[in-house]
């Protein structure tokens, strides 16, 4: 499983992608956005899975894949 950070333009935007990924049995926390990215709420979901997940009603602002401490944008809106 790849690691995944997903970055929003509001607070309520994270909250409900976070809750899509449980409801999809996805384990998802939230937490402050890693100083490498940048986001408008500062509020990102860290979640594990096969594939970065996208959402279109949930304010994204883009989903990063953490690679050696890297991050490289998969999914940007």
């Amino acid at each position: 499983m790849d690691n995944y950070d997903a970055t929003f333009y509001s607070h309520f935007g994270a909250l409900s992608y976070c809750k899509a990924l449980r409801a999809q049995g996805i384990e998802a926390k939230l937490m402050p956005v890693p100083r490498a990215l940048s986001a408008a709420c500062g509020t990102c979901v860290r979640y594990a899975n096969d594939a970065a997940v996208d959402a279109d009603d949930c304010e994204l602002e883009g989903v990063y894949l953490e690679e050696d401490g890297a991050f490289v944008c998969v999914i940007k809106k």
